[in-house]
């Protein structure tokens, strides 16, 4: 029997609801303690502790609190403050870690632009900083149309397609309690960056940039040593006309030579960012003209959505890569060895604005989850003044996840369709799309 003593300690830092259900799995029971750091940005009451954090002073405390106590490794799915943080906190315990200034570039997105230019000229679209106290049409640095977001953010949050200035105005016209929210999200990368790089455009600004048309994808990969590794590409679909994601699903059903240009241009971006550590995802598209491949942004984390994904297609879980990867062991890949053939993350999306028909109960969403097993389930439950910054924030309201597995793709949409089917607090107007167009999307390349 393994002692306590034995497991293999790991501290995740602002663990989601992917990280702490992957930690309650039982393959891990026994052999890994899983501590945690950090609070739920999405949840009240713990976000309003975003209102008094400090990112340096966080950093310090939690790598006094656990010097010492046997961490293996520092890991992190969290998209706004998690790559960041893990650096500096793996650093200060003595354990591999992604090098900062390659996390503080890519969360930089000026930054981030300026390198993709520079290491792979013709990966960008037009692109230029548009300051927060712009005034008039002469500041805004791109033609229309454009999208625009905040220099770092995440999760979509503000990033939208603007058609003119007057639409740019609304967009950015913010209340007191929103700027005070934008300005603590914001405000602990910029003290990291200004405690540890040279950088000197603030992050409080938006880019804009040109509008990539094709395909949208998701490469997922590692580093180790200074060489990256591939893992898989993953097809992101659209909700058909908007630019709102319905589902990632893998494996992608681009053409092999596609693929592999897509490999190609991860690989030379993350190597000549000096990426040289970590996992990492990169967003692309693919010009359906010239068959170019475009860069929308790398993330320097693990996707916690994709956990299951790769499983479920290629028998082994992204989890494991993360945890052995900066523990400073090889990880162990695999590939079409997993139960299913396809495999999908599911996004529920309500675009009016009117949320849910009706709120359920603990018990119903549990019910949900134990009559279909095979399936991992997520739900978001909002409404009042927190449904309505989302649909300011995204442009929509993502009130569920479903990550499923079929033998086929028909297979697939088929349980899709099911799962839906009994929900009954969908937003009112919910339409279940069919198989058939859900295939279709597949044909069609949407």
């Amino acid at each position: 029997m393994t002692s306590p003593t034995d497991k293999r300690r790991i501290l995740v830092l602002f663990p989601d609801e992917w990280d702490r259900a992957i930690a309650q799995d039982p393959r891990y029971r026994g052999t890994h303690e899983f501590l945690f750091e950090g609070f739920d940005l999405f949840s009240f009451p713990e976000n309003a502790r975003l209102f008094t954090f400090d990112a340096l002073k966080f950093a310090e405390k939690v790598a006094r609190r656990h010097a010492g106590t046997g961490i293996e490794a520092v890991v992190t799915s969290d998209e706004q403050f998690g790559p960041f943080l893990a650096a500096l906190v793996s650093k200060r315990l003595g354990l591999l870690h992604t090098p900062l200034a390659a996390v503080l570039t890519i969360q930089h997105k000026y930054y981030a632009r300026q390198a993709f230019e520079r290491i792979l000229p013709g990966t960008n679209p037009a692109y230029g900083l548009l300051r927060r106290n712009y005034s008039s049409p002469e500041d805004v640095p791109i033609p229309f149309p454009f999208y625009i977001k905040p220099v770092k953010a995440a999760y979509s949050v503000l990033a939208r397609r603007v058609d003119s200035y007057a639409e740019l105005r609304r967009h950015t016209a913010f209340g007191w309690f929103e700027r005070a929210i934008i300005e603590r999200l914001v405000k602990p990368f910029n003290d990291v960056m200004r405690a540890h790089s040279s950088f000197e455009e603030e992050p409080f600004s938006m880019i804009a940039e040109g509008i990539l048309h094709g395909r949208q994808v998701t490469a997922n990969g590692y580093a180790r040593d200074g060489k990256v590794t591939m893992l898989g590409t993953v097809d992101s679909v659209m909700y058909p006309g908007t630019d709102h994601f319905q589902r990632f699903q893998y494996p992608s059903s681009l053409p092999p030579d596609t693929l592999s240009r897509i490999d190609q241009t991860a690989i030379k971006l993350l190597e000549g960012l000096g990426f040289e550590h970590g996992v990492f995802n990169i967003e692309l598209r693919i010009d359906p003209a010239s068959g170019a491949v475009r860069v929308i942004e790398i993330n320097p984390r693990a996707a916690g959505q994709f956990y299951d994904l790769f499983e479920r297609v290629d028998g082994y879980c992204l989890f494991d890569v993360l945890l052995d990867l900066h523990a400073g062991r090889e990880p162990v890949v695999r590939h079409r060895q997993g139960r299913d053939a396809h495999a999908a993350s599911f996004v529920l999306r309500d675009f009016t604005g009117d949320g849910l028909s009706r709120w359920p109960g603990q018990r119903e969403v549990s019910s949900l989850q134990a009559a279909n097993p095979e399936a991992h389930l997520m739900f978001y439950l909002k409404r009042g003044a927190d449904l309505e910054r989302e649909m300011k924030w995204l442009g929509s309201y993502r009130y569920g996840t479903f990550n499923l597995g079929g033998g086929s793709l028909e297979d697939l949409f088929r349980r899709y369709q099911q799962l839906c089917a009994q929900i009954r607090f969908h937003p009112r107007g919910h339409v279940e799309p069919s198989v058939e167009s859900l295939l279709a999307q597949v044909a069609g390349g949407d």
